[in-house]
């Protein structure tokens, strides 16, 4: 038979409640008895009941996380981050993919209730009206990330995307850059596509160059998508020199369709792209583009939402980590 905490607490002359207290706050043990404690788990290999414990603590010790597109590469780096701070901190992670579905997403917040998860980390979306009066009837902690509310008081995590933006465009401009494009976001519930936008506007302003404000054309997150808005975006502007993307994937479709019209990267054209995914530096030439710090940030979130579902409460509301520019290839001097 399989040990149990009773068989623990025999051999190590303890409370049941000693060796629960040694397994989930040791420093609350004094150290004789939490060494009894662990020498006794030690050789009886015991192993708790997760359900069990849930059960004595109100807790089930799981954290749901909720993301828009799980085959988009930039949400890798973030699941890995939240993964090994769940790790540490002692709970198992649940990943929904809602696809920007408003219905999906509110049916998973409903899955979340019922398995009893201790809290949520939202990725990358706007919090709606319905998602929040959801999450709060349903009394779960929760934490953004690469997201934001200036409308309710909700911890987040993220980096700042209007000056990452300008760091990105005003770099271009250094190069000597004078006709300058975008590929941005769809800005219908963008929560980063519009202070991208304005980080864009502010560099072109600074540098004298608002005749490049409307040289702009979205895309809906996707490789291929970012293709279609550059044909359209050189189409309508032929004389361009640099394109700022928001994203690493829309970077890499200007790219390709700049390659299709043999038209070549950077020695005619410069593109930046934003994020430092994985494949930026595998990608021929090699993607100059805005980093995040995807893990840190996951790690964060993690560690933000354990706070606020032990003291209910963050000491940092609204956390902005540093953002940092990678200078590769697909950038040259004008």
């Amino acid at each position: 038979m399989k040990p149990t905490i009773r068989d623990v607490a025999k051999m190590a002359g303890v409370s049941i409640s000693t060796v629960s207290r040694v397994m989930n706050t040791p420093e609350s043990v004094i150290e004789s008895k939490r060494v009894r404690v662990q020498q006794a788990i030690e050789q009886l290999q015991y192993q708790p009941n997760s359900f069990a414990r849930g059960l004595i603590y109100r807790k089930s010790f799981t954290l749901g996380l909720l993301i828009p597109d799980i085959e988009n590469m930039y949400y890798a780096g973030i699941i890995r981050g939240m993964q090994d701070a769940c790790i540490k901190l002692g709970y198992s992670l649940m990943i929904c993919n809602t696809d920007r579905d408003k219905n999906r997403l509110l049916a998973y917040i409903d899955a979340f209730h019922e398995k009893q998860v201790d809290g949520i980390v939202f990725a990358s979306d706007v919090i709606f009206p319905e998602y929040y009066e959801k999450l709060m009837s349903c009394k779960i902690p929760f934490v953004l990330i690469s997201s934001h509310s200036d409308e309710y008081e909700v911890p987040s995590v993220e980096i700042d995307d209007e000056k990452a933006a300008y760091d990105a465009v005003k770099f271009l401009i250094e190069l000597g850059h004078r006709d300058i494009g975008m590929i941005g976001f769809n800005h219908e519930n963008s929560i980063s596509g519009p202070p991208r936008y304005q980080g864009f506007l502010r560099a072109l302003h600074e540098a004298g160059l608002d005749h490049n404000a409307e040289k702009i054309r979205c895309a809906a997150h996707r490789f291929e998508h970012a293709y279609d808005a550059a044909h359209e975006l050189f189409t309508d502007y032929p004389e361009l020199t640099a394109v700022f993307c928001v994203a690493d994937e829309f970077a890499m479709g200007v790219i390709s369709y700049l390659k299709d019209r043999n038209i070549l990267v950077p020695g005619q054209v410069s593109v930046v792209g934003f994020d430092n995914l994985r494949m930026a530096n595998m990608f021929i030439p090699k993607l100059t583009t805005i980093s995040q710090p995807m893990y840190e940030m996951g790690y964060r979130a993690a560690e933000k939402l354990h706070e606020l579902v032990t003291t209910g409460s963050t000491q940092v509301l609204r956390e902005k980590l540093e953002h940092k520019l990678i200078v590769r290839e697909s950038s040259r001097q004008r």
